[in-house]
């Protein structure tokens, strides 16, 4: 845990470009060229990346000892079209990793399978004491299926983390400040925020980070919200100065460079 919560801060500053499966058309947005974002990003400096575990193979060699590395072995999508978990505690171990993340969808009628993915990498992993992070979505089905972050469906996301043991809990912020205090009053695990649905700009996701922190989550892990808002590199700097150095946004932003 120490590897993934590294700075004197005491909060965590993670990139996200594990995004594979049902990320789309793969030659359109901030991951179009994977290499080069990975490398964007690490320019920003990182506390963690967390990663797909082929990537890695391919990609990490160059950046090993320069963050922690988290192997994402969840892979599906809100439909359960894609179900698949891609890696075990034994492989993030051979890759060298200092934690497994497993991202799961909540609420349906395979709820039970996901859960079951999360108790299965916790036992496993305790065997290499490796922190498992989780990363979970609710599901709402009143209209299609879709990924919610309403405050009930994010305490009911929490509460099926730390119950299945992990050690890391990320979830949606839910944009309600008092609720998310709540929430995260009545955790005891860390929690950090995902970075969400893509905002319309860089500063109405610092915004969000820096209100989420305040109702005490403990870091953020970003992927669309750092590699999608044009300089990634200058993104991942104004969101370590909100997380680590507790700047106001509009502050941040001036300080890493815009």
């Amino acid at each position: 845990m120490s590897r993934l919560f590294s700075h004197r801060s005491g909060n965590l500053f993670g990139g996200a470009v594990d995004h594979f499966v049902g990320y789309g058309n793969v030659r359109e947005g901030g991951l179009a060229d994977l290499p080069g974002a990975l490398k964007r990003v690490m320019a920003g400096e990182p506390d963690y990346i967390s990663i797909q575990p082929g990537a890695a193979r391919h990609l990490w060699p160059a950046y090993a000892g320069k963050a922690a590395l988290v192997i994402q072995a969840g892979c599906f999508t809100p439909d359960d079209r894609i179900s698949q978990l891609i890696a075990t505690p034994e492989d993030a171990v051979r890759y060298g990793a200092d934690a497994l993340a497993v991202a799961i969808p909540v609420r349906g009628d395979t709820e039970g399978h996901y859960i079951r993915w999360l108790t299965d990498t916790v036992n496993a992993a305790a065997r290499f004491e490796m922190p498992v992070v989780a990363h979970v979505y609710p599901r709402d089905y009143s209209n299609g299926c879709n990924i919610v972050f309403t405050p009930d469906e994010i305490a009911y996301a929490v509460r099926i983390g730390f119950e299945t043991g992990v050690d890391v809990i990320k979830v949606g912020y839910t944009g309600d400040f008092d609720s998310f205090k709540e929430t995260v009053a009545t955790c005891p695990v860390p929690i950090v925020i995902a970075g969400g649905p893509k905002t319309e700009d860089l500063l109405g996701a610092l915004t969000q980070t820096s209100e989420a922190l305040r109702a005490g989550a403990k870091g953020a892990v970003v992927g669309r919200n750092l590699w999608g808002h044009g300089d990634t590199t200058m993104a991942a700097r104004a969101f370590k100065c909100v997380i680590h150095d507790g700047m106001a946004p509009q502050d941040a932003l001036a300080a890493a460079g815009t």
